[in-house]
């Protein structure tokens, strides 16, 4: 059976590697965004002939695809995670990192007009990310 990402690199024209499945199940299982070197360390334990600009080159390619999101960690540094399809956007915990994803244009659409008509701009994309505690870490804290 084809997963969905893999039809989407098929009908795309590109090939379904080891490297690229190995980076994709290390997405697929991780539930908080991860850099570029953690994938490389966590991926090679699926592949361990994978290397960093393969990773790179991967990530590119999958975020140019859709199936993978990159977003802004709490600790300054760019994280990736599987994206799910459709419009989305992440919301990060900033005490322990899981993140999850929430759909989101309709509730913008109003939003992304009232800034065009104040600052004259068009806007061709958007990107929204919000911070915040998830419900086990508030649970600890009680």
């Amino acid at each position: 059976m084809i997963r969905e990402w893999e039809q989407q690199l098929y009908n795309n024209g590109y090939r379904i590697t080891a490297s690229r499945c190995a980076i994709m199940e290390v997405l697929r299982e991780a539930q908080e965004p991860l850099s570029a070197q953690e994938l490389l360390a966590r991926g090679r334990q699926h592949h361990r002939t994978l290397g960093i600009v393969t990773v790179y080159r991967t990530l590119d390619l999958l975020s140019e695809l859709g199936l993978v999101r990159r977003v802004h960690r709490s600790d300054g540094c760019h994280g990736y995670l599987s994206a799910s399809p459709g419009h989305h956007h992440a919301i990060l915990c900033l005490h322990c990192g899981r993140a999850s994803e929430f759909q989101g244009q309709d509730d913008l659409i109003e939003l992304l007009g009232r800034v065009r008509r104040e600052t004259g701009f068009e806007i061709d994309d958007h990107l929204l990310q919000l911070y915040g505690t998830c419900s086990e870490c508030r649970a600890h804290d009680v």
